[in-house]
């Protein structure tokens, strides 16, 4: 009876020991798809793994730089997914206020709507009622969404990472808002040629 007590006393210690070892290891990192252009892209690795935008600097040159100016800066980094709805978008980029209501030091963007539509994986800058206030924060869409198709600017695509997207923390069920609780962060933000 001692001998079984005593068993079980060692399991139970271990078993702390053995939950707590994947909680420390961060996602594998995905590698970069085959023939992306890494200049015009960006890498975002996230709480839930890793997901890769490709740019559109052909349809929108300035957000697209101002993207990569940030990333740069590190503005990026550990910011939250603070808007998440379930079959329509996850929104990023407040590395400000880091809820959605701030933008960065840099002054609000001209539009650049294309014809490009909003479908799942498109990725979008988001903006506040003008349609020239769009700055630093920016949604990737988990389904079409052609309301917003010539209203926002589609600034890239999601070309690796969509399994990522679809794992992030959604808002609950009727959240008008969208807002997150305790929300996944991209915990880093580079552009792809910066990585070595």
């Amino acid at each position: 009876m001692i001998r079984t007590l005593a068993l079980a006393a060692v399991l139970l210690s271990a078993v702390p020991a053995f939950a707590q070892a994947p909680a420390t290891q961060a996602p594998a990192a995905a590698p970069l798809p085959a023939g992306l252009d890494k200049a015009n892209a960006i890498v975002i690795d996230t709480t839930k793994g890793r997901i890769v935008v490709k740019l559109r600097p052909d349809i929108a040159p300035q957000h697209a730089e101002r993207i990569k100016l940030l990333a740069r800066e590190g503005y990026y980094n550990n910011v939250p997914f603070h808007r998440v709805m379930d079959g329509f978008m996850a929104q990023t980029g407040d590395g400000k206020n880091f809820n959605g209501t701030g933008g960065s030091k840099y002054p609000n963007l001209k539009a650049e709507f294309s014809q490009v539509p909003y479908k799942r994986g498109v990725v979008g800058m988001a903006r506040a009622g003008d349609p020239d206030s769009a700055n630093s924060q920016f949604f990737i869409m988990f389904a079409d969404g052609s309301s917003l198709n010539g209203k926002y600017t589609v600034v890239g695509d999601v070309v690796s990472g969509m399994d990522v997207v679809d794992k992030l923390k959604k808002a609950p069920p009727g959240s008008a808002s969208g807002s997150v609780t305790d929300p996944d962060k991209m915990v880093t933000v580079r552009v792809a040629s910066d990585i070595k």
